[in-house]
């Protein structure tokens, strides 16, 4: 990964110019093999690997030659695996994933912090086909002043041909895990939530102590693994810190290094307030601050601190969190990160219960692929069935067999999904794989405006998902608020009773499920089809689920009512 390749240089080039070139501009490397005509050059690591090939291709001439430098990447290990630099920092996640699903089909789209201004991402696509396209059409494409740059980089996996290697089928690809140490389990790793804050870089040194003595004590005393990035966003004048230990560990690890910044505030004679911030993913943040901020509030009079969020206008590509910031004491300070480090678990163990469920209700899914989840949260495989599913419900078994959704925004929200010369409808249309259209309004002065959505499972998932996300994203809904739409789907009306359940009792477990309103309209008549309405409202994942459970019972109606048809009548009992 951090071997590069330098091509184009002049014959008369020697290993002396080499490494002055890089002791000049002050590049780490290592070793340095020259050939003639070309060379090769070992790196530290991935982001010194980075900082050379920004550095110098294209932009260094060498006894008369312009040099080039990439990644070394024997051609049997180009495969699936891309590199993109010189993404502009305020690019939105949103529009690099509708870019890169152009191309095929994305499994993973991982960040790598560097010290550039400009953001980089390796992307795994589904084959080396779709991979091998994605270069030849992106690399040079230009947004405003930047130009994407392109290159493969090593997949190991490429050379692994495993003896008894499955064929890609429809069960759901595991997520790679993300550096958890031998003998660790993936499930564990993926279920650490850290607790991430900002320092201030003048007291970075302080909290790393002489000799890194006083990091050394707090990570022993409270059982943590304490990550200070100081490296990254070089001259800001916050650094962020990442705690890694359990709830109790990341609130004492936190309350110790508070009570480090203020004693060097004291002998400093630093005046102003240090606050706490803690930065935490905006997809969570919503639940954090509750209906009509209620959540904050009970925090801030609990702990007797005052708490406020940054705006979502400062999220980014390169910066998807946003800024808790607490005003207090420090024991008051530590109440409150232990109260807000607990809302944010909760939210984050209930989008995992519902993203696993996803991929159980839709054999194939693959959410890491789907490009809405740009939280780099990690994604769990399928590990059997959810409890409490009904039969055995396959919706791929039926796969002529296309949905429907009738799903309701902001009339002012339309201009946004259609963008400009319906570009933006046209590429959620490729990406999902669904045939999306905009309803005529009713009236002049309707507020919602109805998406119809017509697709597989899977296409209804990404389509819908990114609909939400651009909501969220363009401030449609308060910051305060999570975006929740109504959904419509069509059921016979033979299977309607079936919905409710006796007394309600079916339709009230799909509420407490789900989370998401269920409603089905006693007095409807049933339309030409012989079909009624049921109208779910919910978050993202609260209506995904309720869907999927509503179109298991609809299912089950209906192969009950087929069997007794294909046995023909039975005979008629005598009294």
């Amino acid at each position: 990964m951090n071997k590069l390749y330098i091509g184009n240089l002049s014959s008369s080039v020697t290993l002396a110019d080499i490494q002055q070139l890089f002791g000049e501009r002050k590049l780490a490397v290592g070793q340095v093999l020259l050939k003639s005509g070309y060379a090769f050059v070992d790196c530290p690591d991935e982001n010194a690997a980075i900082r050379v090939i920004e550095a110098l291709s294209g932009k260094v001439e060498l006894h008369g030659k312009v040099i080039e430098v990439d990644y070394s990447v024997p051609k049997k290990q180009r495969s699936r695996k891309i590199q993109i630099r010189n993404i502009p920092p305020h690019l939105q996640w949103e529009v690099l994933d509708g870019l890169l699903a152009q191309h095929g089909t994305v499994e993973n789209v991982e960040q790598v912090n560097t010290e550039s201004e400009t953001a980089v991402v390796n992307v795994t696509y589904e084959t080396k086909e779709h991979a091998k396209t994605a270069i030849e059409k992106l690399n040079g494409h230009q947004f405003e002043t930047y130009a994407l740059k392109i290159s493969y980089i090593p997949d190991q996996e490429a050379t692994q041909v495993p003896a008894h290697r499955p064929r890609r089928g429809p069960a759901v690809r595991p997520a790679r895990d993300h550096g958890s140490s031998p003998g660790t389990s993936a499930s564990h790793k993926l279920l650490d939530v850290p607790l991430r804050i900002l320092v201030p870089t003048q007291f970075v040194g302080a909290i790393i102590g002489k000799e890194g003595l006083t990091i050394k004590s707090v990570t022993q005393q409270t059982q943590s693994k304490v990550d200070i990035h100081r490296k990254e966003n070089a001259g800001a004048a916050e650094k962020p810190i990442t705690i890694h230990s359990s709830a109790g560990g990341c609130t004492a690890a936190c309350q110790m290094i508070l009570e480090i910044m203020h004693k060097e505030a004291q002998d400093t004679k630093f005046t102003e307030e240090i606050p706490l911030k803690i930065l935490a993913h905006d997809s969570f943040v919503g639940r954090l601050i509750g209906k009509e901020g209620r959540n904050l509030k009970k925090i801030e009079q609990e702990t007797g601190t005052k708490i406020t969020i940054s705006s979502l206008h400062d999220l980014t590509l390169y910066n998807p969190e946003r800024t808790i910031t607490v005003k207090g004491s420090v024991e008051a300070c530590s109440k409150a990160q232990a109260e807000i480090m607990k809302k944010l678990r909760e939210a984050y163990e209930n989008d995992l219960a519902a993203m696993n469920q996803q991929a159980n209700l839709i054999p194939g899914l693959n959410l890491n692929a789907l490009g809405i989840f740009s939280s780099g949260m990690p994604v769990l495989p399928s590990t059997g069935r959810t409890r409490g599913m009904v039969g055995s419900y396959n919706p791929f078994m039926q796969a002529l067999e296309q949905e429907i959704v009738h799903l309701f925004i902001p009339t002012q929200a339309v201009g946004a999904i259609i963008g400009k010369k319906g570009q933006q409808i046209k590429q959620l249309s490729r990406f999902a794989g669904a045939s999306i259209k905009i309803a005529p309004a009713e009236g002049p002065e309707v507020s919602e405006r109805m998406v119809i959505i017509t697709g597989s499972p899977e296409a209804q998932f990404k389509a819908q998902g990114r609909i939400y996300g651009k909501l969220k994203e363009e401030n449609f809904f308060n910051p305060k608020e999570e975006v929740k739409l109504e959904a419509n789907i069509k059921v016979p009306s033979s299977a309607a009773g079936r919905v409710i359940g006796k007394g309600g009792k079916t339709v009230n477990e799909l509420q407490n499920i789900t989370s998401a309103e269920v409603i089905v309209p006693r007095d409807q008549t049933p339309d030409s089809n012989d079909e009624v309405i049921v109208k779910i409202v919910g978050h993202f994942f609260a209506s995904q689920t309720a869907q999927r459970k509503i179109r298991e019972i609809v299912q089950q109606v209906k192969q009950q009512t087929q069997k007794p048809q294909a046995r023909g009548p039975s005979p008629q009992r005598s009294k």
